[in-house]
């Protein structure tokens, strides 16, 4: 392509994607960091319809077939690592899906359209003692005079529930009080898919939580957040990675560690204890067993690393 075409005009972004990213969001309940990646998506394709090199904005959607999808693959692939291009067709996809069952497309040209192959990479994860120091990290804060009561328990709160109960990050900012059972110590999650699970918050978690609500919380209404900013806001996503990092330089871990890898951590941990895989698939809120299943080669790959540090013949 020899010049980028411009972005969507209002009327097509109108037509075409306001509706399918009010189903994403309100439907299907997607996080804010998926339907930003399915609209980047969605803009991308529409220039490469669209520029005059290619010309096909003008046939109209219902005119695509598996050639123009294939013939798209190829030159995004140029721009594009294989992880990327995968999200991005994902997105498509759903796109065409979402306008082919409001019958305003005949077809979805996406369908056996094959992408590359993606390398195969297992999840990071913390140790149990990298955890630990990391959890601590909050209250070694507070005993230097580093940060003020409130968000030393708000900020142990948010990494407690994120490894106590394996949540997603836009599953922890969205949880209420009404959602925690304070007597069972389980809380219900609303999570991909409008999936609702239960999730065993273990017992640390859930006595930070009970110290936050009763001393700090703003309101312990059930429709109230459980975790808010010291005006009584409700925390974003974004201040939950921007306060790990700091928490993550504080006991030497990488940077580049994601609150996503607590969840990863949590269910590495409860794997090496020997607990069932279908039950972490239920605890994670994976619909398929094989989303669960790298655990178990990040598992396999901790005692192959065991028997070749032990073993005589290792």
């Amino acid at each position: 392509m020899a010049q980028a075409a411009p972005d969507p005009p209002p009327e097509v972004v109108a037509a075409w994607w306001t509706p399918f990213e009010d189903y994403l969001a309100k439907e299907r309940r997607y996080s804010p960091y998926t339907v930003r990646n399915y609209r980047q998506a969605f803009v991308d394709f529409h220039r490469w319809l669209a520029d005059p090199s290619v010309g096909l904005w003008s046939r109209g959607f219902d005119a695509l077939g598996a050639r123009e999808m294939r013939d798209f693959v190829i030159e995004a692939q140029r721009r594009y690592d294989r992880r990327t291009l995968h999200n991005h067709v994902s997105g498509l996809r759903t796109f065409f899906k979402f306008w082919l069952r409001r019958g305003r497309l005949q077809r979805n040209p996406w369908l056996g359209v094959p992408l590359p192959r993606l390398e195969k990479r297992l999840p990071k994860f913390l140790t149990e003692e990298q955890t630990r120091q990391l959890l601590t990290g909050p209250q070694r804060l507070l005993e230097n005079g580093a940060i003020d009561a409130f968000c030393a328990w708000r900020d142990r709160l948010v990494m407690e529930l994120l490894y106590g109960g394996g949540l997603r990050v836009s599953e922890l900012v969205a949880l209420n009080h009404g959602a925690i059972d304070p007597g069972s110590g389980v809380a219900r999650v609303v999570g991909k898919g409008r999936r609702e699970r239960l999730c065993p918050l273990g017992q640390v978690a859930l006595e930070v939580y009970r110290k936050f609500r009763d001393d700090f919380s703003p309101s312990r209404e059930p429709s109230a957040p459980v975790l808010t900013n010291p005006n009584g806001r409700r925390v974003t996503v974004r201040q939950v990675q921007l306060l790990l990092k700091r928490y993550l330089a504080l006991a030497g871990l990488p940077l580049d560690l994601t609150p996503h890898k607590l969840r990863h951590s949590y269910a590495t941990h409860l794997l090496n204890a020997g607990a069932d895989l279908r039950l972490v698939q239920e605890l994670l809120g994976h619909a398929q067993l094989a989303t669960t299943q790298v655990y178990t080669h990040v598992s396999m790959a901790r005692l192959q690393a065991i028997h070749a540090k032990a073993h005589p013949r290792g």
